[in-house]
């Protein structure tokens, strides 16, 4: 029996009759993401802190220690007391980016109001434009460069709907990449194929110090099965299909084999060091966006990213 990737027929018909065209969603996809990302970054607290760059961070009373080369003499005319002009510390880190554009991504039911494919991008483009705000870059893994630049987000947006059908977002597995030492990487997935494949793939991606963080995204349906009656379940990456007379009666091994699923994919990030986040569509996009930002912040140190927190 498979896991999430079969799903039941009144629930699949927008899969047989299509893919619905990405381009034309993107533009509401970007503003849901930059809202989300907004509210979020009203509930983080910045990075920024003082050191070598060429940016005006702000001032501060100067110092015992402090080289007077730093005084800005025009704020200290203006007051009774020595400013010094400090600088924020510029050390960008890169953070590469994936979202599962593969066929079972594009299930939705009636308990959500959002595909996961749609979350999968809202989250993705929503972590490019909170981690550009920081200072960090950003790139999809095998489609993109990193950037820090403003428009990262719309060139990710711009890159997504360009490959959409491409092996690199669309096969349900990250590209094979070797990505720089202490550089970290977001995948977002519902993370069904098997686990000795999800394994070998991301042992590879992890082979240099990459610090990593993955995010199942499902359809409540898909966490609790539940249907009555009889059903048709149609492979959404095959096209196979099979015939419950009880659905309900497989309810309880369903479950017991998405758990399992679910309990080998903690323990591969465990021993990778990763973390792993489960995310329903029917739940918020902010949660798991704070939650990741969180690990990021806590993960950082002058050399780039340690391990994040588990799951």
């Amino acid at each position: 029996m498979a896991t999430g990737k079969a799903h039941g027929r009144a629930e699949i018909l927008a899969l047989e009759a299509g893919a619905h065209a990405l381009a034309e969603r993107m533009p509401e996809l970007m503003l849901s993401a930059q809202r989300i990302a907004q509210t979020v970054a009203h509930g983080i607290h910045g990075r920024r802190q003082p050191g070598p760059g060429e940016t005006f961070w702000q001032f501060r009373q100067y110092q015992s220690g402090d080289a007077t080369s730093l005084i800005d003499w025009r704020r200290s005319a203006s007051s009774s007391h020595v400013y010094i002009r400090e600088r924020e510390w510029e050390a960008a880190h890169t953070v590469w980016l994936w979202p599962d554009l593969s066929p079972s991504m594009s299930f939705q039911s009636t308990l959500s109001a959002t595909s996961k494919v749609d979350r999968t991008l809202i989250l993705t483009l929503a972590l490019a434009e909170l981690l550009v705000r920081g200072g960090e870059r950003v790139g999809l893994i095998g489609i993109t460069q990193a950037t820090a630049s403003r428009r990262a987000v719309a060139k990710l947006a711009e890159a997504i709907v360009a490959h959409e059908t491409e092996p690199a977002l669309a096969s349900g597995l990250p590209p094979r990449a070797k990505l720089s030492r202490f550089s970290g990487v977001i995948l977002i997935s519902d993370f069904l194929d098997a686990p000795e494949t999800i394994a070998e793939r991301l042992s590879l991606i992890a082979g240099h110090g990459v610090t990593g963080h993955l995010v199942q995204v499902f359809d409540p349906a898909e966490e609790t099965l539940p249907f009555e009656g009889r059903l048709e379940f149609i492979e959404s990456e095959g096209g196979e299909r099979w015939i419950a007379d009880r659905v309900e009666t497989l309810r309880s091994d369903y479950q017991a084999k998405l758990a399992r699923h679910r309990a080998e994919l903690v323990a591969l990030t465990r021993r990778l060091g990763w973390s792993f986040l489960v995310h329903h569509t029917d739940r918020p996009a902010s949660e798991p966006l704070l939650s990741l930002i969180a690990l990021l912040q806590q993960g950082v140190t002058g050399r780039g990213y340690r391990s994040g927190a588990g799951a």
